[in-house]
């Protein structure tokens, strides 16, 4: 679960595929160019809290943390500033035109 989660914050915060905008053309293409959180960067705290209910089918656990990550991401900054980070990656450029965008 907590890999799952790292992973959803990479891509809330890093994982972007990229365009020349000129020719059109995709220029992330490979590893070295796409960018994602690497080995040895600083990990946040996660705390993990496991609900096991037994009378239901075991479905998995750690994949659903990716899928929402970006979200609970999106809605603490908007708890904290009112600013809606509404694109992925959430890079610093989006994030200081979003609180500009604030009414």
């Amino acid at each position: 679960m907590e890999g799952g989660a790292l992973q959803g914050l990479s891509r809330a915060i890093y994982e972007e595929v990229k365009w020349d905008s000129n020719s059109g053309t995709i220029t992330t293409l490979d590893w070295r160019t796409y960018p994602v959180f690497e080995f040895g960067f600083p990990l946040p705290v996660i705390e993990t809290v496991l609900l096991n209910p037994l009378n239901v089918p075991q479905t998995g656990a750690g994949e659903c943390t990716i899928t929402v990550t970006a979200s609970a991401i999106g809605n603490a900054v908007f708890d904290a500033t009112g600013a809606r980070l509404r694109e992925v990656p959430f890079t610093p450029a989006r994030v200081m035109a979003a609180l500009a965008a604030r009414p």
